[in-house]
């Protein structure tokens, strides 16, 4: 069990094996959720507003297709543009 001290300004020091535990650094970000009377730590990913884009289900489905071909050392070619969104909106 690991034990912190509230300061005075509400601030509390993240124990060393907590912090190694869950990989946090300086300059991270952690989410506090209550549940049931108990405050939850997460480290937290904050992603610029404009590389949304790749972290969306649709793209992301895509990157697992590319990553299994790869394992398979199998390669996907097309004629045109025009093919491969046709095959990627499938």
């Amino acid at each position: 069990m690991s034990v912190s001290k509230v300061t005075r300004n509400f601030q509390v020091t993240i124990p060393a094996g907590v912090r190694e535990a869950l990989h946090i650094k300086v300059g991270a970000f952690v989410d506090f959720v209550v549940q049931k009377g108990q405050v939850i730590l997460k480290p937290k990913t904050l992603i610029d507003e404009d590389q949304l884009w790749f972290w969306t289900k649709e793209w992301q489905e895509g990157e697992k297709e590319v990553e299994g071909s790869k394992k398979k050392e199998k390669s996907l070619s097309f004629k045109n543009v025009q093919d491969m969104k046709t095959h990627f909106e499938k």
